[in-house]
């Protein structure tokens, strides 16, 4: 009998950029530490320009969105949820409605959608850069997109210095060139509006700090395509290049009469504002010359998972959201013994109602009991709250802005009322998780050594029960009791029937 054979998605990524003014989906393969693109599909979507005053995604930009969405997914149809992962940047992170978009949009790809946070657009912005263009120089790597720009300085591929400033190409066209009329004066403020947010950045990314300049994804490639095409330069960005080109942007007088060589019609209506800010950097930074790169946002996302996979593989360390976790446990002066404790008790925990529970559901849980207690740096009393606020705001490096407020969900939920997280039990896998963390906390409350395996959860629909031996519960009466006083709290409000057994 023959074996089938592999599909044909075998060994392949896919990263998803949900960017302001373009999506992009590509699918890589990384083999003995080289990356090859499989395929590659963009399109204009502008989401960044579907924001209205109030900060809120209007139905027509939305509807671009998912419909390109839609298109991808067709692409996509054979991956495995392992081999896609799919990130939004600025304009997701600013929206009000974001989460209602979010919903839709991921019934529509077929695959859960991450917000990142600026810096973690900046690594993983650097990442791509570092694998597809590596070296071992000091180099400062640019990324100007529809509503942000990322700077940072690394070594190798090692970034040392990462941010993200919210000015980008479409939302200062919008501010300063929204009648579509190209003049001196409106340029000049452009560069002064550019300037006032990049200005706190000049000591962290100044000349000295670096001996190359790179510059990464569609504002650069845009502005290095026309040079080429005119003649001006073999597509490096220089100063007097960048005066050449707004001076024909001022000729022109108009986004509509703006016809330069390699220039294409969907990049026009965001030309000046990308100029802008790149005559901005490069005054400002001393940047004589920015060579485009081919490494992105979108192939630093499959690089990190494809780390990810590897680490989880090899069973050690290799991913970033591991040393994250340990850093935030240094820096908060966490109990690294107590979270133990609780790590391995609500582990064992939820192996008895999810033993085919998600990698991440269950990754996710140990970072909640690893970090539960980091609030307490603020203040004993409450520290649970204090616990979630610095989850759902800190950088933390490989982590997503959604991945870190589940996380938060968590920890904020590990003792007290149930009220306060009640809009999270729609999802049944956080109302198991966060059973089996208040559980672990309590059983470990004493802060001494315990038996990860003393307390033994089953689930039966909407029933838990916990199972433990009366000789167990002869010799930890006040647990017992701290236990007890858990299942009224789950029997009076919560979406569970929690039932003691011993």
């Amino acid at each position: 009998m023959g074996t089938s054979p592999p599909p044909r998605t075998a060994g392949l990524l896919a990263a998803v950029d949900m960017g302001s003014n373009s999506f992009r989906l590509e699918i890589g393969q990384i083999a003995h530490g080289r990356y090859r693109r499989i395929d590659y599909l963009k399109e204009t979507v502008r989401l960044g320009a579907g924001l209205d005053a109030n900060g809120l995604l209007t139905d027509a930009a939305a509807q671009r969105g998912l419909d390109c969405l839609a298109r991808f997914a067709s692409r996509l149809r054979g991956f495995a949820p392992s081999q896609v992962r799919a990130v939004a940047t600025q304009t997701l992170r600013e929206a009000r409605n974001r989460d209602a978009f979010l919903l839709r949009a991921q019934g529509v790809l077929g695959h859960p959608i991450e917000v990142i946070s600026g810096r973690e657009e900046a690594r993983l912005i650097y990442a791509g850069v570092a694998h597809v263009q590596p070296s071992e120089g000091r180099r400062l790597v640019v990324d100007i997109g529809g509503r942000s720009t990322e700077m940072i300085v690394g070594q190798g591929r090692l970034p040392l210095e990462a941010e993200s400033f919210r000015v980008g190409s479409v939302s200062l066209s919008q501010r300063f060139f929204a009648d579509g009329r190209l003049t001196e004066s409106a340029f000049r403020a452009a560069q002064v509006a550019a300037g006032a947010e990049l200005e706190e950045a000049m000591t962290t990314f100044a000349r000295g700090r670096w001996s190359e300049a790179l510059g990464s994804s569609g504002t650069v490639s845009a502005v290095s395509q026309l040079l080429v095409a005119s003649g001006v330069t073999g597509g490096e960005i220089t100063p007097a290049a960048l005066r050449w080109c707004i001076a024909r942007c001022i000729d022109a007088g108009h986004v509509d009469r703006l016809k330069l060589p390699g220039l294409r019609d969907d990049r026009r209506p965001v030309l000046a504002g990308g100029l802008s800010i790149l005559y901005t950097l490069a005054a400002h930074f001393g940047i004589d010359a920015l060579h485009p790169t081919k490494g992105a946002l979108r192939q630093g996302v499959i690089v990190d998972l494809h780390e990810r996979l590897m680490a989880r593989q090899r069973a050690r360390g290799g991913d970033m959201r591991d040393a994250s976790v340990a850093q935030l446990q240094r820096r908060f002066d966490v109990d690294v013994a107590q979270a133990q404790r609780v790590r391995r008790v609500a582990m064992a925990l939820y192996e008895g109602v999810a033993p085919d529970g998600a990698a991440d559901s269950r990754r996710e849980l140990g970072w909640a009991c690893d970090l539960h207690e980091i609030g307490m740096m603020v203040s004993h009393h409450d520290h649970h709250r204090h616990s979630a606020y610095l989850l759902a705001h800190v950088d933390a490096p490989g982590f997503s802005q959604s991945q870190q407020r589940r996380i938060g969900e968590l920890v904020l939920g590990q003792r007290g009322g149930l009220r306060k997280i009640e809009h999270a039990f729609v999802n049944d896998t956080f109302t198991w998780q966060v059973l089996c963390l208040r559980l672990a906390v309590i059983k470990c409350h004493a802060r001494g050594e315990v038996d990860p395996h003393a307390l033994r959860l089953t689930r039966a629909g909407s029933r838990a029960t916990l199972s433990f031996g009366p000789e167990w519960a002869a010799a930890h009466p006040r647990t017992v009791f701290l236990l007890e006083e858990e299942a009224e709290t789950w029997n009076r409000s919560g979406p569970l029937q929690l039932v003691l057994v011993s």
